[in-house]
């Protein structure tokens, strides 16, 4: 018997033998794809809605006395009208002792601002007709409307030879602002007794135009509306002349 060459008998060992040889099986590969790669995003995130204008805001009146808000229904006041006493001295209670003199039914103003001889300096009296909410013995017109819808304030003192006191002015101006914040009223409504009738009240040092003015520039500051319709303005002009 030949002998086998140690090489093949090498070579027959490392192959597998009959039946046993397994057979390499086909996986079958995916399609091509010439899209690029994909690539998966975050899901979007919507947007955030506009924040809405916030709504308009009425401006709120000042702090007041309790007494300065009448319990009844308010009258349908258009104007605000200022005098003097044109007298040194003087209270509510004195002005209503002399109003009722004269046959009135009581005191003719709605708010009497002392100057500290028969009240206090600066002191705001209320009225019984303003607590009623009733018409004014004040400023008295052939057609009553200053009378009707208008608010009258009196000022203790003599304007015509001296000035009202620092702190009547600064109770003037507090007054005011509730007043025409509350119901309404347009700087160019805040009238002296004088822009309603042929009168010197009241009084040449109380200055109605520096009056109307600090009221628009503390309007303003409080965020109300200062306009005045052209109506209002004329009426200003004619009761000047």
């Amino acid at each position: 018997m030949a002998r086998s060459s140690p090489f093949l008998l090498i070579v027959l060992a490392l192959l597998p033998a009959g039946c046993q040889q397994q057979q390499l099986r086909r996986v079958p590969l995916p399609a091509p794809n010439f899209d690029g790669p994909l690539v998966l995003l975050p899901p979007a995130i919507p947007d955030a809605p506009a924040p809405s204008a916030p709504p308009a805001v009425r401006p709120s009146p000042p702090q007041v006395p309790a007494d300065w808000v009448p319990p009844v229904a308010p009258n349908a006041w258009r104007w605000i009208v200022i005098h003097h006493s044109a007298t040194v001295t003087g209270s509510a209670a004195i002005f209503d002792r002399e109003h009722r003199n004269k046959g009135w039914d009581e005191l003719g103003y709605h708010f009497v601002i002392g100057n500290g001889t028969g009240s206090a300096d600066g002191q705001i009296e209320v009225g019984s007709r303003w607590t009623r909410q009733k018409w004014g013995a004040h400023a008295k017109t052939p057609d009553n409307r200053f009378n009707d819808y208008g608010i009258g304030i009196c000022l203790v003192g003599n304007f015509e030879i001296g000035q009202p006191t620092p702190a009547q002015l600064q109770s003037l101006n507090r007054l005011l602002l509730y007043l025409m914040q509350t119901y309404r009223i347009p700087p160019a409504r805040v009238l002296g007794h004088g822009e309603t009738k042929p009168t010197d009240c009241p009084g040449r040092n109380l200055r109605l135009e520096d009056v109307r003015r600090t009221m628009t520039a503390l309007l303003e500051q409080n965020g109300a509306n200062t306009t005045a319709a052209g109506a209002d303005q004329e009426l200003l002009r004619s009761v000047s002349r």
